[in-house]
This record gives C-alpha cells, sequence and structure tokens, in this order.
C-alpha cells in the first residue's frame, strides 16, 4: 500500500508530522511520500495554478515541496513524483483548526481530496479542532494521534467508494480535547454554524487602506448528527462528501418551472 500525504499548513508544519506518523503506522514509513506545499496555502479552497508553473523541489527521499496550492501538490504526486507507482491513498492534513461546517467550503485540505478523488484516488481530509482543553496541551493534535489510523483503516477498508462518477471522499475533523478524552468517531452530515461568517476589518496604515478576512467564532454548535456538535461533544465526526454540487433535491421543482 502506498500513502501519499499532503497538507495546506505548509510542508513545516507539525499537523503534516502527526499525519506521517499515521500513514506510517498504516503503510509503513517507507511507502509514504510527503508532497506539500512550500509555504501555507490556508483557504484557498480547491484552487490550482493554472495559469503559471509550480516549482517542484525534493527535500529528502519521497519528501517534495511544491510552490503552490494543495490541489498542485495532488496534481504534482499523480503525474510527476509518483507517476511510476501511483498512490493507493491520499490524505490530507492534519490541518492546524477545524475543517467543518462552512469552513469545509474554504479549506485547501478538502481542496486536495476533491483533486485527488477526481482523479478516483481514495482521499481522506484529516483536521484539528482546536480548543480550551487542547490548544495549550504539549501536543495539541493529540486527539488526531490518538484515533487518526483507526479511523483512517476503517475508512479505508470498509466504507463505500467509487459509486459514481464523482468520486466520494470523506471529511474528517478530530474532536478539541486530548487524546484520553476522545469519546469515539461518529458518522455525521456536514453542518451550518450561524454567526460565523467571515468578514472584512478595515485597517488604515501609512494612509493606505488594508482589508483583513476576520473569522467568526468555531464554538457555535451545528445541529445534532452533524459534523461541529459531534465535535464539541468529543468525537471524531466522519462525513461523506463528493464534488457535485447539483442540489438534487430541487430539480423536480426548478424543471416544472422550466417545464
Amino acid at each position: 500500500m502506498r500513502i501519499m500525504i499532503t497538507n495546506d499548513d505548509g510542508i513545516s508544519a507539525p499537523g503534516l508530522m502527526a499525519l506521517h506518523e499515521i500513514a506510517s503506522a498504516i503503510a509503513g514509513e517507507e511507502n509514504v511520500w510527503t508532497v506539500a506545499p512550500a509555504f501555507e496555502q490556508s483557504g484557498v479552497g480547491h484552487c490550482i495554478s493554472y495559469t503559471k508553473p509550480m516549482l517542484l523541489t525534493e527535500l529528502d527521499p519521497r519528501r517534495f515541496a511544491v510552490d503552490g496550492s494543495p490541489a498542485d501538490c495532488v496534481l504534482a504526486g499523480l503525474f510527476e513524483v509518483m507517476k511510476d507507482n501511483p498512490p493507493d491513498l491520499i490524505l490530507s492534513g492534519v490541518n492546524r483548526g477545524n475543517n467543518a461546517a462552512e469552513n469545509t467550503l474554504y479549506s485547501g485540505t478538502v481542496g486536495a481530496v476533491i483533486e485527488a478523488a477526481m482523479h478516483q484516488v481514495k482521499s481522506i481530509a484529516l483536521s484539528q479542532y482546536f480548543g480550551p482543553d487542547n490548544r495549550d496541551l504539549e501536543d495539541p493534535f493529540e486527539a488526531a494521534r490518538a484515533s487518526g489510523e483507526q479511523v483512517v483503516r476503517q475508512l479505508y477498508e470498509e466504507a463505500p467508494w467509487h459509486d459514481g462518477p464523482y468520486e466520494l471522499f470523506y471529511n474528517v475533523n478530530f474532536p478539541p480535547c486530548s487524546g484520553a478524552q476522545v469519546q469515539g468517531a461518529k458518522a455525521v452530515t456536514q453542518g451550518w454554524r450561524a454567526n460565523t461568517e467571515f468578514t472584512i476589518d478595515p485597517h488604515t496604515i501609512n494612509n493606505r487602506r488594508f482589508l483583513f478576512i476576520q473569522g467568526g467564532p468555531q464554538d457555535q454548535p451545528t445541529e445534532p448528527g452533524s459534523d461541529v456538535h459531534a465535535n464539541l461533544q468529543n468525537y471524531v465526526s466522519v462525513t461523506p462528501m463528493r464534488a457535485d454540487l447539483t442540489a438534487h433535491q430541487s430539480m423536480a421543482q426548478l424543471q416544472k418551472v422550466f417545464a
């Protein structure tokens, strides 16, 4: 089994080191390849460097930095770094901060696995929720390290895959607690947090106008049975997703409108 790992926090991020440990426990260190952004790429979603080339640098055996987005890294891994021995599984993360609820739509961590799924490769995004119970721990990724291997194994071996033209992928968020406090894992939907939308915080510096993007509070619960609700109850959330953005439940009504 060959695993490729990537992220959006950059190749030196501590969460990527945690993911390397998880992947190595599953496949053996000699079967893990790292292809990650040279610099932080948080919030870039599924963007690709379509209008400019990207620099690929080999840092160590099976460890590469890409001057591009997480989705770029997946393309570099599939069509250059691992083109002769493609990965069986692509893991993205472990992100520093949650990619649950509306954060999913902005996430470069998730963008990487969307790109992997577009190429029919099994892929899982993994993110570590931060809160008062874990952000000051010596290892704030404790929950991910404690639960990551088992969750990835269960998904790879037992979860549904390859069931349509738009492939399934999985979004996993580890709860904001210590490893010992994790209550287990739950299959849940993507949630919605009220009053957490991104806004603009304007500042004038040296007579020039700068606009800083400001996020909302991350401790707002979502509906029971959805991701943030599970995370705030110290459960790992596991959400099946696909890149088909069609609102299928509205098709019948819309077809009547245009009949």
